[in-house]
């Protein structure tokens, strides 16, 4: 789940989703708007980003509707990995998010960030550090 602005953290998103189907998980990339809380709180493991608000190096924040979002869900240590697209600098975006995403109930075990519309340096070990899904039989 994700909100984005300009498109850059939807492409991240979207990046993280290509890497996740690819190493055999089921995936989607959905706007924190659309998103459906009950579903998404019955996930095996969830990633969540938001753009990073503020003031160039001051107040930097996740975006109201993500965090909005994040207070409707409820889990029992399902792992989670929160995530940020930013221009300047991040702030506490990440370390928020986390810690409201552990409220909830989350095991929050990736933080990550990017510049850019690309999965966040840190992604592919957090995809790794997964439980693989039984396959069904054949």
């Amino acid at each position: 789940m994700y909100d984005s602005r300009t498109g850059t953290t939807k492409g991240a998103a979207e990046e993280m989703v290509r890497k996740a189907v690819a190493a055999g998980h089921e995936a989607t990339a959905v706007t924190v708007a659309a998103a459906n809380a009950a579903e998404v709180s019955a996930a095996d493991a969830v990633c969540i980003g938001s753009w990073v608000e503020g003031l160039f190096f001051i107040r930097q924040h996740a975006t109201a509707a993500t965090m909005r979002f994040i207070d409707e869900l409820a889990f029992d240590g399902t792992p989670a990995a929160v995530f940020c697209t930013y221009k300047t600098a991040v702030g506490k975006t990440l370390a928020t998010m986390a810690r409201a995403l552990e409220a909830r109930g989350a095991r929050v075990t990736g933080r990550l960030k990017s510049r850019g519309p690309i999965a966040g340096a840190g992604f592919d070990a957090w995809l790794e550090s997964l439980p693989a899904k039984a396959m069904p039989p054949t």
